[in-house]
């Protein structure tokens, strides 16, 4: 028996102004019409049809999480909330403990979200392949054959199948030498072993993890279709990656090859890489028009991008952000999002558009006193039962039909007619209807932070003010 375990939990700064932290790499339709992880669920779906897959994710990424496996009909998932990212090796450990609970000791496929596989039956081949190691106690990893030498990636040294050991990124010679010796792979983060074999490692070289996460998960409590973990518990486990934790110590690793169009779009300019190009070497997306551009990935997500007489160029349009680099220094795009958190810029956790598992909001315009919002609805619906301390709200209905909550009225609001919601009055916004709803809001007052919420009532179990 194989239970997939998708790793979902990375912010992916490197994508930025795409990916935020809000709504990380994984989520996004990078290549294709599916999401991330949803293809990388799709990847494995014939070995889940009889085993429900374990999710884990941040837990402000939640619903984004359940809504997007349930647009692929995974609806059986076993989505585990982490109160804090504390890296991979707790987060498998957690995984395997919740496996146990349900399973007589399986075998467990461990794979990020984030990463693309253009050959998926030469995957699943690969995966085949591996069972075996696994089935007799081995912890396998899978390492891709270097096509060229890449300095963003980790190595693995082997002889035949038998780890010899584990590399940091190296220097540009260093990998040269790598990628000539024929005896390096690049470090996929991808893994396989039986539950009770990591567990028994990890206790080996790494106990004070496994008692942390025991504790946790014997904790742990249902909410909705959420699995959540102790925050309090969680947040005394040390952070790690497996390597570190158990597989660089472990005498039982093993690694298969894999060879199956494999990249972890670690930046701007591997996804660049693994798209189809114009006659001029360009990869567009969007409303894009070039003169004199070659060899560069152009990408416009709100409006037209014109872009005239560069190479080797990264141009990123988002509503509210422009990135302009040079492919060459597509891994230096983290150091941009480290300095723009420095500055406290929005932009490096939110999009202009929110998504709320109710719908989503879009700021059309701000100031100190005044801010505009563009509210979308989903049918069936409903926001918060709530008030603010600090501002009001007037409410215009452009499409649709809105059950208003505002004291103790109850009443409908139709396309092209309004209501005001006065300071301190608690209210609610519900869609009752069989299509999306949407609203101009525009809120009046001194303070318009999203954390100016009180919640009395909520369906989707909100307690934090911000979601």
């Amino acid at each position: 028996m194989i239970v997939p375990v998708i790793l979902a939990g990375g912010t992916g700064s490197r994508l930025w102004p795409l990916s935020r932290s809000a709504y990380p790499k994984q989520l996004l339709p990078l290549v294709g019409a599916h999401t991330m992880l949803q293809n990388t669920l799709l990847r494995v779906e014939s070995l889940a049809r009889t085993i429900s897959p374990i999710v884990i994710c941040n837990q402000e990424h939640r619903f984004l999480v359940a809504e997007q496996l349930q647009e692929i009909e995974i609806n059986q998932a076993n989505i585990i909330l982490e109160p804090m990212g504390k890296n991979t090796a707790p987060a498998v450990a957690i995984a395997a403990l919740h496996a146990l609970k349900n399973q007589a000791d399986p075998i467990l496929l461990v794979l990020p979200a984030d990463h693309i596989i253009q050959d998926s039956n030469h995957f699943l081949a690969t995966v085949a392949d591996a069972t075996r190691f696994a089935e007799s106690g081995k912890l396998v990893t899978f390492g891709v054959k270097p096509t060229s030498p890449e300095t963003g990636y980790g190595y693995i040294k082997t002889d035949g199948h038998l780890v010899e050991k584990f590399i940091e990124k190296p220097d540009l010679a260093t990998a040269e030498s790598y990628v000539a010796s024929g005896q390096y792979y690049w470090n996929s983060g991808m893994f396989m072993f039986r539950a009770s074999r990591y567990l028994e490692e990890l206790k080996k070289y790494a106990p004070d993890i496994l008692a942390s996460c025991e504790k946790t998960v014997a904790a742990e409590t249902r909410d909705l279709d959420f699995i959540r973990l102790d925050p309090k518990l969680f947040a005394n486990c040390p952070s790690i990656s497996i390597d570190y934790a158990v597989m660089e110590k472990t005498n039982d690793a093993v690694l298969i090859p894999l060879t199956a169009d494999w990249s972890d779009v670690g930046s701007w300019s591997a996804l660049w890489e693994v798209q189809t190009a114009d006659d001029k070497g360009n990869v567009t997306q969007g409303d894009v028009v070039t003169e004199q551009v070659t060899n560069s990935y152009l990408r416009a997500e709100s409006r037209m991008l014109a872009v005239v007489g560069v190479e080797d160029h990264i141009v990123i349009e988002t509503a509210d952000a422009v990135l302009v680099a040079h492919k060459n220094n597509a891994q230096a795009v983290k150091k941009m999002v480290e300095k723009l958190k420095d500055q406290n810029r929005s932009e490096t956790d939110l999009h202009r558009r929110v998504y709320r598992p109710w719908g989503s909001y879009e700021s059309i315009d701000k100031s100190d006193t005044f801010q505009v919002k563009r509210i979308t609805v989903k049918p069936g619906a409903s926001l918060s039962l709530q008030m603010h301390h600090h501002r009001s709200e007037h409410w215009i209905v452009v499409k649709g039909t809105a059950t208003v909550t505002r004291g103790e009225e109850v009443f409908t609001v139709k396309q092209n007619e309004s209501t005001y919601i006065p300071l301190g009055v608690k209210h609610r916004l519900t869609n009752h209807t069989s299509e999306n709803l949407e609203l101009i809001e525009v809120q009046s007052g001194h303070y318009l932070g999203e954390d100016d919420i009180v919640r009395f009532e909520d369906v989707y179990g909100r307690t934090e003010a911000p979601v």
